[in-house]
């Protein structure tokens, strides 16, 4: 069967599948599709003839990307989705059905959240929830003319009654051993030089070894939308293969970013990891996300296998904000954390939030002071917006602080971040001019130069300053928006 995966276009440098929200990046970050990428990859295994397309990152407007769909000529359309891009991604998937005769699935953080309405706009049918084993039974009763009832997972429309599937259960640690190395759909289906992280050296590739999280943090969207919170992993040697294939076979990749939200909640599964690097001699640069609880053994033998840097959710300064959303950490925590990072040489990237429940004027002046105490090497900054499904999202429409429900109008017409949320006591506006003073505060101070230098002068240099240099180009064009 013919599968055509898209990424749909929509807004330049749009970032469709972020843990946080759909939006251009200030920085010039563009992630990979990474769940179709997988999906791609598992539906090509299963000897589907499918074509992966990202018109975003090939910065394809609407006419280009019907022509190269009516040129395939697919049985199945598989559209990503995102809160922020819902009505465009829907909208175009109703144009491609006029062009060809083909049938819809809609995939994304989305479709767990609103399938009614989404089929009632006109897709055929809605993927919920991890996709890869629905879309395979989809193509299945497709190729038999089967009927759709016994897909798990799906929501889709019958003789003009919507009818909802029962759920499927999340995929398992082994199954996700099964799916194919994501680096190699990168390879085949993509071009590597178009994706960029504004904390990773460039070209570079991003990588998942596990699924779900544990943790509760009350605004985060994958949880709650898309992978659930069961936590199922990838085993080492896996992982490792995979490191040892992106190093032989795309030696142009100058870092490997793993994107689990989770990867270092098991202390022993992250030093087997680091174990098998180091008795495999694999001599790869990487980075992770992280929670802000590693301690400084654990860090240095990271950091002796190749890992540079550490993207971590510090939140906010405000010991009673953290406690508000869940994060199970505190504000001296994060402070030794910062500490003991930079005492065994990993980068940090700081990723804060203002406008979580409690936040004030005054909490966010103390998140303020509370950044240029740290001095992380990279910063990042965003107005807090609820995703549905979320406990953050119910918290603001129950007690009337959404100004609005749609999640399109939580982007400017360049796709940058606004805020849709207003307290009594710290209105949008204000929340706004927090992270842009925090952000100016934090770049264009004369205290961050001695940081820059650090970052260029060292080992890594000539990768440090094309990365700032790009981002900064970036970060100034928002600045000036």
């Amino acid at each position: 069967m013919k599968i055509y995966l898209l990424n749909p276009p929509f807004l330049k440098n749009f970032v469709r599948c972020g843990r946080w929200q759909g939006v251009a990046a200030r920085g010039k970050t563009l992630y990979y599709p990474l769940w179709l990428s997988y999906a791609a990859g598992f539906l090509e295994k299963e000897s589907h003839e499918i074509k992966l397309i990202d018109a975003i990152a090939r910065e394809w407007d609407y006419k280009q990307t019907l022509e190269d769909v009516t040129s395939f000529n697919p049985d199945l359309v598989v559209i990503d989705s995102n809160f922020s891009s819902l009505n465009n991604d829907i909208n175009f998937a109703n144009r491609i059905k006029e062009e060809i005769n083909t049938l819809t699935v809609l995939v994304g953080p989305p479709a767990s959240q609103f399938p009614e309405e989404i089929i009632e706009k006109g897709i055929d049918i809605v993927a919920r929830f991890e996709f890869e084993s629905t879309l395979k039974e989809i193509a299945e009763s497709l190729e038999n003319n089967a009927g759709f009832d016994g897909v798990k997972g799906i929501s889709y429309k019958k003789e003009g009654k919507i009818f909802h599937n029962d759920d499927r259960k999340p995929t398992t640690s082994e199954f996700l051993d099964e799916i194919p190395f994501v680096s190699e759909v990168y390879k085949k289906h993509l071009n590597i030089k178009d994706y960029f992280l504004s904390h990773s050296f460039y070209p570079m590739v991003q990588i998942f070894t596990g699924r779900g999280c544990p943790n509760l943090c009350t605004f985060c969207s994958w949880p709650e939308t898309l992978m659930g919170r069961d936590y199922r992993v990838r085993s080492v040697k896996n992982v490792v293969d995979e490191f040892e294939y992106i190093k032989n076979e795309l030696p142009e990749v100058k870092e490997i970013f793993i994107e689990d939200d989770s990867f270092t909640i098991d202390k022993n599964r992250l030093i087997s990891f680091c174990n098998e690097l180091k008795s495999r001699k694999i001599k790869i640069r990487w980075s992770c996300q992280s929670r802000a609880d590693l301690d400084y053994e654990t860090m240095k033998i990271m950091k002796d296998v190749g890992c540079r840097l550490l993207d971590v959710g510090y939140e906010s300064g405000n010991d009673e904000i953290l406690k508000n959303i869940k994060k199970g950490t505190t504000v001296n925590q994060l402070r030794e954390f910062t500490l003991n990072a930079k005492k065994a040489g990993l980068k940090i990237l700081a990723d804060f939030v203002i406008g979580f429940p409690g936040e004030t004027k005054e909490t966010a002046e103390q998140t303020i002071s509370f950044i240029k105490e740290l001095k992380p090497d990279l910063l990042q900054i965003a107005v807090a917006t609820p995703m549905p499904g979320t406990d953050f999202y119910r918290y603001c429409k129950d007690g009337g602080y959404l100004l609005n429900d749609d999640l399109e109008e939580s982007l400017d017409k360049f796709g940058f971040q606004k805020c849709i949320i207003s307290y009594p006591h710290l209105n949008s506006e204000e929340i706004t001019s927090y992270v842009d003073t925090a952000l100016k505060g934090y770049y264009l101070n004369v205290s961050y130069v001695p940081i820059a230098m650090k970052n260029v002068m060292g080992k890594n240099g000539l990768h440090e300053l094309k990365s700032l240099i790009t981002s900064a180009r970036m970060y100034l064009s928002y600045m000036v928006r």
